[in-house]
């Protein structure tokens, strides 16, 4: 068997302090650390390379919590179709107002600003968001089916609040000027 090749690398403080900690934690070699280290990045280096950090770890953090699912959009779309032409509709805007709400009070404690509330709900895929300016947003929603859904869950999630914004529609599309954020 061929001798394993030797490299030697070189480590700021910081990378050192979290190279020793994951040695640690996980009770294996440094070579072995580095070992698999190299064949998670390879095998998965694709959701470095095109997913935002921020969005792999709320999904994460999403679906870990058994709170969410992922669903096909045309299931999605199917679902709101239906609830649109059925006779007791109203029921479920209701209860998807009463929905918002409450996600509105766990927001609200945790001081989210209106941007990061809007990046969470991409995340879901209800929309790809834009940022036009500093304080305003398009809503890009590729159909206009969802479009009272995502309208009505922000509208409430950001007046529960306390965010005043102004939320005008376009085709497939919902524009969102936030008028006045947490702390500001």
């Amino acid at each position: 068997m061929k001798a394993p090749e030797r490299i030697t690398i070189a480590m700021d403080e910081e990378t050192f302090g979290i190279f020793k900690k994951m040695k640690e934690d996980l009770g294996i070699s440094q070579s072995e650390l580095m070992r698999e280290a190299l064949k998670f990045y390879s095998k998965h280096k694709t959701l470095f390379e095109f997913i935002e950090d921020k969005k792999v770890y709320t999904h994460a953090e999403m679906l870990s919590a058994g709170e969410h699912i992922i669903m096909d959009i045309d299931h999605w779309l199917l679902f709101l179709s239906f609830i649109d032409s059925h006779p007791d509709k109203e029921r479920f805007w209701d209860l998807h107002r009463e929905v918002c709400q409450a996600h509105a009070e766990q927001f609200k404690h945790k001081f989210y600003r209106a941007e990061y509330i809007l990046k969470r709900l991409e995340t879901c895929n209800f929309f790809k968001l834009s940022k036009t300016s500093k304080n305003e947003f398009t809503l890009v929603l590729g159909s206009d089916v969802p479009k009272k859904f995502v309208k009505t869950e922000l509208e409430e999630i950001f007046a529960g609040m306390g965010l005043k914004v102004e939320i005008k529609e376009d085709l497939a599309k919902l524009r969102v000027k936030v008028l006045q954020d947490l702390n500001r």
